[in-house]
């Protein structure tokens, strides 16, 4: 059960961020196995104030075109999985949305499956 929260600055395209996590979602079903329907997404867009990033931290350089993914999700996936999540999406965004894989920038959040209530106040993993 992942939980995606993906953050860019305004895009005038109304449906551009609909389209990045399609992606996501789609590049998270293929490499970690991400069931069918099993998709919840938080998508925001941001002005300059709100949207802050250092356009050369690492290495990589980065631009306004920046996308910020967060995936909070059950602890357990292998390094390799996440490797291969990273690419899918980069890979992903890049041919479907024309994001610079230098562009994309992923933070897993792992947790335990008792940290997940999907609705009645109830922990549906915990039964």
């Amino acid at each position: 059960m992942p939980l995606v929260r993906i953050d860019i600055k305004k895009n005038p395209d109304a449906s551009y961020v609909k389209r990045l996590g399609k992606v996501v979602f789609e590049s998270m079903k293929a490499a970690i196995n991400v069931p069918d329907k099993d998709n919840f997404q938080v998508l925001a867009e941001h002005d300059d104030d709100h949207f802050v990033y250092d356009p050369a931290y690492l290495g990589i350089n980065r631009t306004d075109g920046v996308v910020f993914i967060q995936i909070t999700l059950n602890e357990g996936r292998t390094t390799e999985q996440k490797k291969l999540l990273y690419k899918t999406i980069a890979e992903g965004l890049n041919r479907e949305a024309g994001v610079r894989p230098d562009d994309v920038f992923i933070n897993l959040v792992e947790v335990k499956k008792e940290n997940w209530s999907f609705g009645g106040g109830v922990a549906q993993y915990e039964s």
